[in-house]
């Protein structure tokens, strides 16, 4: 009876000290984070053939979760919170303003290039024809933390000449989707989308106003504490990559998943440093 207590003593005393010494991440699983671009159920079904691949790749279950808004978002990667992220590039260049660097995986390539663009855009039988014209009109961003529905459209606004002041109104919609609706129900003069949003309410009577600036795609980063040989796996497994269907389920027109560096965003990051100088 002695015996049999002391070995079951010494088994809760591994078992206690296990978790102390490695993250609950490390041995279970793997959080996969995703910014909110679009509803979430909507996003829970594009990355879950994404999930499935790398957790058959890297052998290390990966649970995809949702984050509430942009700057839940970014704070959840740049503390630490999350193992995986994928993030919008103004996401990354802010989150690595306020938290430091991260461990970059991959960043998407569409149709053969890695940059994108959005677009600024009204109805087809609008009267405005250039960014100026937008003086005294409604506009309708997404989330204040978006690349493409806020940050680059209002930097291209301030080029104009078009500060928030002058527009009759502006209102944060949250998402891209939200403000193409927004615009196409005449609720508001003028909004701005990414691109693929653009093309997916074109025909409903969207307009291109202007077209943004290329900038380097959405990026997978980790955690900087992750270990290096999860990093490596993870990688290796999104470059990899080379099922169409599991790729073009993250976003049409995916043709591969390709290498990252912080240099591909200085663009973006002198855009937002102006638009931090003028506030």
């Amino acid at each position: 009876m002695i015996k049999l207590i002391n070995t079951i003593s010494l088994i809760l005393s591994v078992l206690f000290f296990l978790p102390c010494n490695i993250p609950a991440s490390d041995r279970e699983s793997i959080t996969l984070q995703i910014h909110p671009y679009l509803p979430a159920s909507e996003l829970i079904d594009r990355f879950a053939p994404l999930t499935k691949y790398l957790s058959e790749k890297t052998k290390i279950k990966i649970i995809c979760n949702i984050s509430k808004d942009y700057t839940e978002h970014i704070e959840m990667v740049g503390q630490d919170r999350v193992d995986l992220a994928y993030m919008g590039p103004a996401s990354y260049v802010l989150m690595t303003q306020k938290y430091g660097p991260k461990h970059l995986l991959a960043r998407l390539e569409i149709n053969g290039s890695p940059l994108f663009q959005g677009v600024i855009v009204t109805r087809n039988n609008s009267s405005i024809r250039t960014l100026k014209d937008l003086e005294g009109k409604s506009f309708a961003f997404g989330d204040p933390k978006s690349t493409m529905s806020y940050l680059v459209p209002l930097y291209m606004l301030q080029e104009a000449g078009i500060r928030k002041n002058i527009l009759s109104r502006h209102n944060f919609l949250s998402s891209h989707q939200n403000v193409a609706l927004g615009v196409l129900m005449g609720d508001f003069d003028a909004g701005a989308v990414k691109e693929e949003v653009f093309y997916q309410y074109k025909e409903r009577g969207l307009k291109d106003l202007a077209w943004t600036p290329k900038i380097s795609e959405h990026v997978f980063v980790t955690r900087s504490t992750l270990p290096s040989g999860t990093v490596n796996s993870l990688r290796n497994a999104l470059l990899t990559l080379s099922d169409k269907a599991v790729l073009s389920s993250i976003k049409t027109g995916v043709t591969a998943l390709v290498p990252a560096d912080d240099s591909d965003y200085s663009n973006l990051r002198s855009i937002i440093i102006s638009l931090e100088q003028t506030e």
